[in-house]
């Protein structure tokens, strides 16, 4: 087995940097979303290494959160599967979407008001590509069994689902809209959004 100059095996040494990665994302995670200024010194320390450790992987505070963002998302997506949602009533999957949607982004909130200050808009967008797999696919289902309006396109009314979720947690967060209040607000707008238009005929 190849060894470093150390005489560590390197196949120990990447599942050390494996190790180390872990416990960064977590505590950035976890740091970040209490407080979305902390510094890269307290996230270092929360995960157990050292800056020159945590630089050594992430070069930057932008990359930090870049990746931070990455594994919020990843573990969010997985929290959002729910067979529910993929075999319910468009509109009644649609509001248990929204639901847990907003319990993880809550969690989260100011997280993703860090990478709001701090990554460019389509980076962020890029990140939750594969959740928004998800929304995409129950509004095209809720089109064809006629619950969900097909006469505005299909990546608008996918990407209003992200900037709605994201602009009730910066109104949360500025003090215009009250936690308790956000899921049903939510929820009533996007259904509303949604549903079709009883002066337009369908195309």
């Amino acid at each position: 087995m190849a060894k470093t100059g150390t005489g560590q095996p390197v196949s120990g040494r990447r599942a050390d940097a494996e190790r180390n990665i872990a416990a960064i994302l977590d505590a950035g995670t976890r740091l970040i979303s209490a407080d979305p200024t902390v510094s890269v010194a307290d996230i270092a320390k929360a995960a157990g290494v050292g800056r020159v450790t945590l630089y050594g992987h992430f070069p930057s505070r932008e990359a930090l959160v870049d990746a931070v963002l990455d594994h919020a998302v990843n573990v969010a997506d997985i929290m959002l599967a729910d067979e529910f949602i993929e075999t319910a009533p468009a509109p009644e999957a649609m509001a248990r979407l929204l639901r847990s949607s907003w319990e993880v982004l809550d969690r989260h909130r100011r997280l993703f008001l860090a990478a709001d200050r701090t990554l460019p808009t389509e980076r962020i967008r890029q990140h939750h590509d594969r959740p928004l797999q998800r929304v995409r696919r129950l509004i095209e289902r809720g089109r064809r069994d006629g619950d969900f309006r097909a006469d505005l396109p299909l990546s608008w009314l996918v990407t209003t689902f992200f900037s709605i979720l994201h602009s009730a947690a910066q109104e949360c967060e500025a003090g215009r809209l009250e936690p308790e209040e956000a899921e049903s607000v939510l929820i009533k707008t996007m259904l509303s959004l949604l549903t079709v238009p009883a002066e337009f005929p369908q195309p």
